[in-house]
């Protein structure tokens, strides 16, 4: 969320009002045409959006503008359409009310053909052009007249619920909190009679004829598995544009400010000033773990909601204990985030075994990435994260490779658990299953009544399992009181045997849950 609001203003277009705001003080400016649909200030909402203006205005000075018909600027009569000639004007519009005289122009999508007609016919005006998924035919690269109409058909029946994120972003459907914003989106940027409108007025769009016009430097970028805009439009304007720059990045989902939008703003930024972007010293290297948890015994609402409650309780007790920090909560998803990948896993193993002894369904996914430290972690990492969880079965702790290669020597044990492949990724990601140290657990007795009290244990016992609680390694542990190794190994088997745990991990839930007699 953006922590003071951006000023928007309005400029005079022929008859009709364009909303635009600046934001950014760099040495170049930079008029961002955006696709379908807009809501400027909508946009500051969503951290993928948010996250690309900020990198955008961060080496230039944005210029963002809803195009008519759109978001905050003016309706359009939806039986009198304006030609892309008209449209293309409200780009000249806003750089003179902005007092920019001449600048580079990133059209995305719907954008784009707006911006390569501004490029072919004020070139004066443009000092070099970024395409991001544009095209120059719409029923030829984005849409055949009969799917067009099944497309209007949804907007006229279900404009405003969500109903069109299929057709740009499938791959976040199933994200309850984006399919909201999206919802959102499409009913502060247009109703429903507007977007038809609008996607009418796209469906005419063919600006074949200039392309062999444009003569500024111009960068063409596409996703490789776009699931909008046949990728091959990309490659035809890069073909038809003299000395264009062809660009492709992993991905299907279709709008610019979805999927890695620190690749797109990193390759923009390069072309634009011919620097790579200088390395975010506020972006840190971080393990985060996903939990979620369901319902397989078909628990009443009721039961459902107080072991629930119960659940998170414990987690937000075990995160703390093994180093790590609380980061989200929605529902029944659960985010957390570790130094180190080695505390995440052991954490993932304490939930694991926690979720058991409440009578819910747990699954952890666990990714190492970079994260940004000023708020709650956002971006890539967490979406693979959260991917990996969803891939996990029941009381699975999935974790990508490179959290195993950087867990060497913790005593963790991992096995191959298959391959991921997130779009957004250049090639599939290697996952394994992650284990505590099985050397230490002897086998449940299940015929022997389990303790439910720390009375069961020595002293030092207690000690041992409020550190063991505290993610400390039997080395750490035997450091820590002043122990040989042999005896911490030989306190934590006594531990659960008395405990009838099966696990380290369930000997760090039973810690947190029944504290020894000097607490927590």
């Amino acid at each position: 969320m953006l922590v003071r609001p951006i000023e928007t203003r309005y400029a005079r277009s022929g008859d009709i009002r364009i909303a635009y705001q600046v934001i950014g003080q760099g040495s170049l400016d930079l008029v961002f045409v955006p696709g379908f649909i807009s809501n400027l200030d909508l946009h500051w909402e969503d951290e993928g959006y948010s996250r690309l203006l900020k990198r955008l205005a961060s080496f230039s000075r944005l210029i963002l503008f809803d195009k008519r018909g759109t978001g905050l600027s003016d309706r359009v009569d939806a039986h009198a359409l304006p030609s892309l000639e008209a449209r293309m004007d409200d780009v000249r519009a806003v750089m003179d009310a902005a007092g920019s005289g001449r600048a580079a122009i990133l059209g995305a999508s719907e954008g784009a053909p707006m911006a390569m007609l501004f490029a072919a016919t004020q070139p004066e005006r443009v000092r070099s052009l970024v395409l991001y998924g544009g095209y120059a035919n719409f029923h030829r690269w984005v849409m055949s007249r009969e799917r067009l109409e099944d497309f209007i058909e949804t907007a006229e029946t279900a404009w405003g619920s969500g109903a069109t994120l299929q057709n740009f972003a499938p791959g976040r459907v199933d994200d309850p909190h984006f399919a909201e914003w999206w919802g959102r989106f499409e009913r502060l940027s247009a109703s429903p009679t507007a977007a038809v409108a609008l996607a009418r007025m796209n469906a005419g769009i063919d600006v074949c004829g200039v392309l062999a016009s444009i003569a500024v430097p111009t960068m063409v970028m596409y996703r490789r598995n776009d699931a909008r805009v046949d990728p091959a439009a990309s490659r035809y304007l890069a073909r038809k544009i003299s000395g264009a720059r062809l660009v492709e990045v992993p991905g299907r989902d279709h709008p610019i400010w979805t999927g890695d939008v620190d690749r797109i703003a990193d390759n923009i930024e390069e072309f634009l000033t011919g620097a790579r972007a200088v390395p975010d010293i506020e972006r840190v290297l971080a393990a985060l773990l996903v939990t979620r948890i369901t319902d397989t015994a078909k628990l009443g609402d009721r039961m459902w909601s107080e072991r629930a409650q119960r659940f998170q309780q414990t987690w937000r007790l075990l995160v703390s204990r093994h180093g790590g920090r609380i980061s989200g909560l929605h529902g029944d998803t659960m985010l957390s985030r570790f130094e180190g990948p080695a505390r995440a896993i052991r954490c993932a193993a304490a939930l694991c075994d926690a979720a058991n002894d409440i009578g819910i369904a747990s699954a952890q996914g666990i990714h190492v990435g970079e994260i940004d430290v000023r708020g709650p972690p956002t971006g890539l990492t967490v979406r693979i994260a959260a991917q990996i969880a969803d891939h996990a079965g029941r009381g699975d702790i999935l974790a990508s490779r490179l959290v195993a290669d950087l867990a060497v020597g913790s005593g963790l044990h991992f096995a191959d658990a298959g391959q991921l492949a997130p779009d957004e990724l250049d090639q599939p990601l290697p996952l394994v299953r992650a284990n505590s140290e099985q050397h230490l657990e002897p086998a449940c007795r299940r015929d022997k009544p389990r303790a439910n009290k720390p009375s069961a244990l020595t002293l030092r016992e207690n000690e041992v399992v409020a550190l063991i609680a505290d993610g400390m390694s039997n080395a750490s542990i035997a450091a820590e009181l002043r122990l040989s190794a042999h005896t911490v190994k030989r306190h934590v088997a006594n531990i659960l045997s008395k405990l009838d745990l099966p696990s380290r991990a369930a000997a760090a839930a039973f810690a947190v849950r029944h504290p020894g007699p000097d607490g927590p």
